[in-house]
């Protein structure tokens, strides 16, 4: 298997990152990450906690040069940091937080290395194990899938290829952390491995994500999640020129894809994957719902359900959601597994059913939710929570039922202020679990 620089562009002098207003070159970036590499302790596991964008691929590159994997968790609560230090001996954290406490042997990310003078991009064996993603299992323990390097950069490049990212032309915002899978891959290996710059900012606000578009030096490419397009559609007087949006965490609604074009004046493709195989498809989805895989990578029907395989995808991977499948490259998502839901013998998605109320004008963010039975035999009964400011109950219901059969209508239907969202957009089971008390507790 042929072995992989660490980056694509052609110039030591070229512009790798964009941090604080200041271009970063590659001579620069090198410099400081053979410089860290140096000073990183002996260890196999590297917890990679950095929250500016610039230093956790700092902190990536040394890792790879001194042949130690990073731990990409999907949250890194104190319980998850014991799972990962029983899981994997010799672990450590490096941070750029001087307030973070963790149960790990902690670094600081040091000020004042000396960078020497590097004159040449790094080859790294395709077969070294870069990175391990974690999922929640369904016994609560992490579950691990291991990305090689040559993995890793055939995904970006392919990435790179679908999404039109050209060299020396485009500079990449997230406002996803580079720690997720989507940040990781969009955020990071993107730009690494199309010869693109990426910015260090993580902006959340909507008037700090505008800000940093408007000091970009390149094409803006906004890496971002449905949760941040919503929001950023409210920002008053003429948004910044972007040349591209992508999205992914979670399905777009169409009107809310067609909003935000119209808005920034630019295409909007949304990314399909998973942590198990990584990201493989794309939709542009004011054009329909049909996703289109990356060139080599193949969907097929099995027995346990969907698989995928080909191009940068190790192996064969069983994917977690039900697809109407209308060639081996094209397909239509329908819901998860887990989503599907059976209520007086009639049979849907949560994500079909989310997709419609977010559909209805009017509601700026919506989500439902199957409730534990609390008895066998029990008549199961629909929860959803909707954002609508103009909206009142009664007259969004009257738009479910237009919309839904009456099996799946919601009982109750919440108007609240907001959902608890996380920082990739997700909504965790236990945070509206706590908004039902709260509601609960109001009432």
């Amino acid at each position: 298997m042929a072995d992989f620089p660490f980056l694509t562009h052609p110039s030591m002098d070229g512009a790798v990152a964009c941090r604080k207003g200041r271009a970063v070159t590659v001579r620069e970036f090198l410099g400081e990450a053979t410089a860290l590499a140096g000073w990183l302790p002996e260890r196999p596991y590297l917890l990679n906690d950095c929250a500016d964008r610039y230093r956790f691929a700092v902190v990536f590159a040394a890792a790879l040069l001194r042949r130690q994997v990073s731990l990409l968790p999907p949250t890194l609560t104190p319980e998850t940091a014991r799972q990962l230090a029983a899981s994997f001996p010799g672990l450590y954290c490096l941070t750029d937080d001087p307030a973070r406490e963790i149960d790990l042997p902690i670094r600081l990310y040091p000020e004042g290395l000396a960078p020497p003078d590097v004159d040449r991009v790094p080859v790294l064996d395709a077969c070294q194990i870069a990175a391990i993603a974690l999922t929640s299992g369904s016994t609560g323990a992490p579950v691990p899938h291991a990305k090689t390097w040559g993995s890793l950069v055939r995904s970006a490049r392919a990435e790179g290829e679908r999404l039109g990212i050209a060299q020396g032309r485009h500079t990449v915002l997230g406002t996803v952390p580079a720690q997720h899978m989507y940040g990781f891959e969009s955020t990071v290996l993107l730009p690494l491995q199309n010869g693109a710059a990426f910015s260090a900012a993580r902006p959340f606000y909507p008037a700090d994500v505008c800000a940093e578009i408007e000091r970009l030096p390149g094409a803006a490419v906004l890496v971002t999640t449905p949760f941040h397009l919503r929001a950023l559609l409210n920002v008053d007087g003429e948004p910044p020129h972007i040349d591209l949006l992508v999205s992914a965490t979670a399905p777009l609604a169409p009107q809310l894809a067609q909003a935000a074009e119209a808005r920034f004046g630019a295409p909007l493709l949304e990314i399909y994957g998973c942590t198990e195989a990584g990201q493989f498809a794309t939709r542009r989805s004011v054009e329909g719902p049909e996703w289109r895989a990356f060139p080599g990578v193949s969907i097929l029907r099995a027995k346990d359900g969907f698989r995928v395989r080909g191009g940068h995808v190790a192996g064969e991977v069983r994917l977690d959601d039900v697809l109407e499948l209308r060639s081996p490259q094209r397909f239509v998502w329908l819901g998860r597994s887990g989503d599907m839901i059976n209520i007086a013998g009639k049979r849907t998605s949560l994500a079909y059913l989310n997709h419609q109320i977010a559909s209805i004008p009017g509601v700026v963010d919506a989500v439902f939710v199957m409730p534990d039975e609390d008895s066998p035999g029990a008549v199961t009964r629909l929860t959803a929570y909707a954002v609508a400011p103009d909206l009142t109950p009664a007259s969004l219901m009257q738009a479910l039922r237009q919309r839904l059969d009456p099996a799946f209508l919601p009982r109750p239907l919440h108007l609240v202020a907001s959902l608890p969202r996380n920082a990739t957009g997700k909504l965790p089971r236990k945070a509206l679990d706590a908004l039902s008390d709260s509601l609960r507790e109001a009432s």
